[in-house]
């Protein structure tokens, strides 16, 4: 009989700020405000994905034209990864809560954020398939959020 040992994995994907640099001809000035996700435990015996969401907002001192851009991190669009030593659990970053869109850069399979104003809030919504299996560790990926404008 094989034991149903309870695995904890400790995920984290850890979004930092790249702010693209602004022309000196551009008068606006904006920031980012990016709260980092934490899917959590991790367990290879649970079914169901592991989702989990969290917001990026910026805002401008004046209406400007911007576009929101995620990197693909340790892995590729197509399956980001996070990582603990040499070992790797698949995920992915979605505009959507359906997990249809991935998040990325604009290249193709992947779409960005755009819009007109001075201040916005978008969801970033993050899956760990479910069935990984996956060592014991704390798992981490570091993502660039670029705003252009």
């Amino acid at each position: 009989m094989q034991e149903r040992q309870a695995v904890r994995r400790a995920s984290r994907v850890a979004l930092l700020l790249w702010a693209a640099g602004c022309p000196l001809h551009v008068l606006a000035g904006c920031e980012l405000n990016v709260v980092g996700l934490n899917f959590g435990d991790y367990d290879i015996f649970n079914a169901q994905d592991t989702s989990i969401a969290t917001t990026i907002s910026m805002s401008c001192d004046t209406d400007t034209h911007y576009e929101i851009a995620l990197s693909a991190g340790s892995g590729t669009f197509a399956a980001r990864t996070l990582t603990s030593g040499p070992d790797v659990l698949g995920y992915n970053l979605y505009l959507d809560a359906t997990h249809l869109t991935v998040w990325g850069d604009g290249s193709p399979g992947t779409s960005t954020i755009a819009g007109l104003g001075t201040s916005g809030s978008y969801t970033v919504y993050g899956r760990i398939p479910a069935h990984q299996d996956a060592r014991v560790g704390t798992y981490a990926d570091t993502i660039t959020v670029t705003i252009t404008f």
